[in-house]
């Protein structure tokens, strides 16, 4: 495998794709377009304006395609059907927790989602309006968004188990006419949630009032006493009544540039921002890079994607991108562990004969720690069971060198032939990978050309190489490019690539203030940090305000952790800054480690001088597992550990802290206090507490 440094790599067909992509965007993404039906045809590929804000000021905005009329559910579903691929499998949902499996072909699923779309049409809702999903993982959430996809409506998706305040916060900035909802979600091997509490209490909170809950009841945990007074109506009842009836709703085509779906993503301060997706750009990137990149050539392949509706993946590669393709889609309810082993996805793998799997790091780690010889991997792999699997990609966070190297060996030793660990990376605002290493790249000259090429070499630790439409470029806070190797900010050419947004929901100055104005409209700003090597492939080290100051060197967070986490015995680490009187700032750890060794601390050191420098040493560490939160997409809340870190610092260890709403298991923020607390009052914390 190619690491890090390395002197010199050819020239890759997915250079070529990029530099088209950038150069001649027109001629690309026009060829692009061509793969989807269109109820009108664009005449060009991409426009671009200058939006006046009501604050003054003006800034470039563009579009995608902007002259043509496109239904996305007719692409995803009759586009197949009338191909004759209407028996071939569109989803199969498989719910250990619940113990039940169902499939879908493409003609079920057509015929559930045009029904639902005609009961959602009797009850108001029409194109342009906002559905608020809030949604556990079945396969009605699926049918759900299909069904007000097909109406040219908007959906604006809610993770199942958001609490009410959260739920009502989307619910008011959308302003959504229908919530879609279940009786319950199943979170693991705790049981049913009830979501009643959660709705009805949102409902209640926000001021905007939808008209319509429709509840899928389950018979887990039923919703009871439904309030038809209040809007609530049973969801199975109204699609068994509109059968008997024949009711069904067509698509409907919209303008390219009218919006398709909202998703919320956290902001840094204030109220989450609603990601805008527009619906012509979506559908052509999604299209290309499901085989692009992920390799799914198309009817008969099958792609897992261990993730949520509510996150921008499950959007993406569980529902969109796949149907696209006319492929096969794996809807998984459960974790990666408990349900009811760390073996589950490998049993997944098996069963449903997956080509493309596709998770986060975090969920690697959790197997890891459950299985750290993989016994469950290699049982099925020496039996032949992962034969199928052609590739294992990883997003969310970043993907430290030791897990991709642990997977990359199981893979080439029991997966198919050339089987590749690929770690990439993207966000909710930009609605597909920005970087990666396709396993595909024909398919961007010829979308016939559906062979596997040689790749190119993969370095663990990197995100790849940037991917068609995303200009990605490392500057200095003043917007300056830097050189090779150098840290610095990721910032995003202008146009933004098609799958990308282009504001956010109803908040024009919001969009400028967030990703624009800070390098004065000339990039556009990922909030993360990181470099481009020689070679070209981006690495994306932290979080921008992650990175720790330590006497006038920029280090990363992730540059850190990944030094730390070569120790044998660490498999989770966070690492955030803490004051320094001489340095500014210095490292602080924390370890999931129930019983350090005393020599713990130099140790790690002599890992950070070996793999970064003197200037990394950490002042200190927390060694105790079961502290570090997470969001509920594995993403490790740094910034909460900085505010305990600080306050514990100040003497004031109760202190309440800022907890997201994205939180996985709040309690964990508390043993996180506890730990902290003890730490700083004890032993070599209170010295270090001392001393600083």
């Amino acid at each position: 495998m190619a690491r890090r440094g390395q002197a010199s790599i050819a020239r890759h067909k997915q250079d070529d794709a990029y530099e088209q992509s950038i150069k001649d965007p027109e001629k690309f993404w026009t060829r692009q377009a061509k793969q989807l039906v269109w109820h009108k045809e664009p005449t060009h590929a991409y426009a671009e304006t200058q939006r006046k804000l009501d604050s003054g000021t003006e800034h470039r905005a563009w579009s995608w395609f902007p002259d043509g009329e496109i239904s996305t559910t007719y692409n995803c579903l009759e586009r197949h059907i009338e191909a004759g691929n209407g028996d071939n499998v569109a989803i199969i949902w498989d719910s250990p927790v619940t113990k039940q499996k169902e499939k879908y072909t493409y003609s079920q699923l057509q015929e559930e989602v045009a029904t639902l779309a005609g009961v959602l049409k009797e009850e108001g809702v029409g194109k342009g309006d906002v559905v608020c999903v809030y949604m556990p993982m079945i396969p009605a959430a699926l049918i759900g968004i299909l069904a007000v996809a097909r109406l040219g409506a908007i959906h604006a998706v809610v993770f199942g188990g958001f609490s009410a305040s959260s739920l009502a916060q989307r619910i008011e900035a959308s302003s959504a006419q229908v919530i879609l909802t279940a009786s319950c979600g199943i979170e693991g091997a705790k049981g049913p949630l009830p979501y009643s509490p959660m709705v009805r209490g949102a409902v209640k909170e926000s001021p905007h009032k939808p008209q319509r809950t429709i509840i899928w009841q389950r018979e887990q945990s039923k919703w009871e006493d439904l309030s038809e007074q209040d809007g609530e109506r049973d969801w199975k009842q109204l699609v068994a009544k509109a059968k008997e009836r024949g009711l069904k709703a067509d698509n409907v085509p919209v303008k390219s540039t009218d919006g398709l779906y909202i998703i919320y993503t956290s902001g840094t301060t204030g109220l989450p921002k609603g990601v805008l997706r527009t619906a012509g750009g979506h559908a052509v990137q999604l299209n290309l890079s499901i085989r692009y990149l992920f390799g799914i050539r198309g009817p008969g392949d099958v792609i897992f994607t261990a993730s949520d509706i509510g996150w921008v993946v499950g959007h993406s590669y569980i529902l969109y991108a796949p149907l696209l393709a006319g492929a096969t889609s794996v809807l998984f309810e459960g974790k990666p562990i408990g349900t009811p082993d760390a073996g589950t996805f490998w049993r997944m793998l098996e069963e449903h004969k997956v080509n493309t799997f596709f998770t986060a790091p975090t969920a690697l780690r959790a197997i890891r720690k459950e299985d750290p010889e993989n016994k469950f991997f290699k049982k099925r792999g020496e039996a032949g069971g992962l034969k199928n699997l052609r590739a294992l990609f990883l997003a969310g966070e970043r993907s430290e060198p030791s897990i991709i190297n642990l997977y990359h060996d199981l893979v080439q030793k029991y997966a198919a032939p050339g089987a590749q660990v690929i770690d990439h990376w993207w966000s909710s605002e930009s609605g597909s990978p920005m970087t990666g290493l396709t396993l595909m790249p024909n398919v961007a000259f010829d979308a016939a050309d559906t062979e596997f090429s040689e790749q190119l070499p993969i370095k663990p630790g990197s995100a790849g190489k940037p991917l068609p439409g995303f200009e990605i470029k490392i500057v200095d806070d003043d917007g300056k490019e830097v050189g090779p190797g150098e840290m610095g900010n990721i910032v995003l050419g202008i146009p933004f690539a098609p799958s990308g947004f282009t504001t956010l929901w109803r908040d024009d100055e919001r969009f400028w203030k967030s990703y624009l104005r800070r390098f004065n409209g000339k990039w556009m700003d990922t909030g993360d940090a990181g470099l481009a090597d020689e070679n070209g492939y981006i690495w994306v080290m932290s979080r921008a305000d992650d990175v720790i100051n330590v006497a006038a060197h920029r280090l990363s967070t992730g540059a850190i952790e990944q030094a730390i986490g070569t120790h044998p015995d660490i498999t989770e680490v966070a690492v955030v800054p803490i004051p320094d009187e001489m340095k500014g700032h210095i490292p602080f750890a924390f370890v999931g480690l129930e019983n350090p060794p005393d020599d713990l601390l130099k140790d790690l050191n002599e890992r950070l001088r070996k793999h970064i420098g003197p200037i990394a040493m950490l002042g200190g560490f927390i060694s105790q597992p079961g502290v570090i939160p997470k969001t509920r997409s594995g993403k490790t809340l740094r910034r909460c550990l900085k505010e305990i870190v600080e306050n514990a610092l100040n003497g004031e260890f109760d202190k309440e802290i800022t907890v997201p709403a994205t939180v996985e298991d709040a309690s964990v923020v508390d043993k996180a206090k506890a730990a902290a607390k003890d730490y700083f009052t004890n032993g070599a914390g209170a010295k270090l507490k001392a001393k600083l």
